[in-house]
């Protein structure tokens, strides 16, 4: 007889979550299995739910905020041991071969796989990955509080890394959920005098405790104003349409506003906020393998972690339901221990 897995797939689109009995795969040459202990629900996992990610094919096993340890090696795989502790975000494996990857810009691979869409993800048992996919999760790091690290640690950390925030520059974060609190984190402990933007008054005190220095209500016109052309770097995390013109607008000379939030609809742009101050907007995705490994290493470095919930399997469609209305501080985690 086959050895199982038990798993939480969706198997249609916008139908609930299923819980699952598969048969364990076996690692192909250059794959490792890796025996799950925490996975992240990323917003972006709706895509799954719903079967809205071009190219997906249902059923589906989600997520790709994976902490484990790896339980098996296929041929091939030098890198990775039994027992190493590892961790696996949205890049899912790359081809080593087209112009992005010769280059080392893995990616931006243009045959790039993505965790728990391209094939299936992190809300099971055990999961296969290809074994340049997995970065090495410190010790000192809890799984739980890793797990979210590998998606919103990285999409934060890696445009705030490549822009070169670092001491003595005035830096903005824009939103306080998920990414934005990562963003608040990370940016602190590089060393720069966080600015938290917001619409909620009442996320002050924790913007604080995360890290920032002062907290601006976006929707008061005359605290934006006190702000005007005085940031060196802003990180815009937030998905919804809202106006960009005014953070453009606080921008110093040759300054930079990045968005890693992706709103659904086209922004209106006046391009004289550009202009005029040689200001620039541009946009991030999530770091590749090398960058993860080092976000890693300076979070274990620096204390930083993911504020989770952490959950157990069986509350993954009451949480999905908290996510839509964004009840959850920061990122709801699985303890996959709940599957067994």
């Amino acid at each position: 007889m086959p050895k199982m897995m038990r798993a939480v797939q969706v198997s249609k689109p916008g139908g609930a979550f299923e819980l699952v009995e598969r048969e364990l795969p076996e690692p192909a040459s250059g794959q490792i299995r890796i025996q799950v202990e925490a996975c992240g629900i990323c917003h972006s996992d709706a895509l799954v739910k719903f079967g809205a990610y071009p190219g997906l094919s249902l059923p589906r096993i989600p997520g790709h905020e994976i902490a484990g340890r790896v339980e098996k090696v296929g041929a091939n795989v030098t890198e990775w041991k039994k027992g190493d502790r590892v961790g696996v975000g949205w890049h899912g494996g790359h081809c080593f071969v087209c112009n992005a990857c010769r280059k080392g810009l893995f990616i931006n691979c243009e045959r790039q796989q993505i965790t728990g869409i391209s094939y299936d993800g992190g809300y099971a048992e055990y999961v296969m990955v290809p074994h340049e996919a997995a970065a090495r999760i410190p010790e000192k790091l809890d799984a739980a509080e890793a797990a979210p690290l590998l998606c919103a640690g990285i999409t934060t950390y890696s445009p705030l890394h490549h822009w070169g925030v670092g001491p003595g520059q005035k830096v903005g974060i824009v939103g306080l959920g998920g990414l934005g609190h990562m963003g608040v984190k990370i940016a602190a402990a590089l060393g720069a005098h966080v600015v938290l933007f917001t619409t909620s008054p009442d996320k002050t005190a924790d913007a604080l405790r995360l890290g920032a220095s002062e907290v601006v209500v976006s929707k008061d016109a005359a605290a934006m104003q006190k702000h005007a052309g005085s940031f060196d770097f802003i990180l815009d995390t937030v998905s919804a349409v809202h106006d960009l013109n005014a953070y453009l607008e606080l921008l110093k000379l040759d300054a930079t506003l990045t968005q890693v939030g992706a709103p659904p609809q086209p922004v209106p742009l006046s391009v004289f906020g550009l202009i005029f101050k040689r200001r620039r907007l541009a946009g991030s995705a999530i770091g590749g393998i090398r960058e993860t490994q080092e976000m890693l290493d300076f979070c274990a470095e620096h204390g930083l972690t993911a504020d989770v919930e952490v959950i157990r399997i069986q509350e993954i469609n009451a949480a999905f339901e908290r996510l839509k209305k964004g009840d959850v501080k920061y990122r709801f985690v699985i303890d996959m221990a709940s599957l067994r």
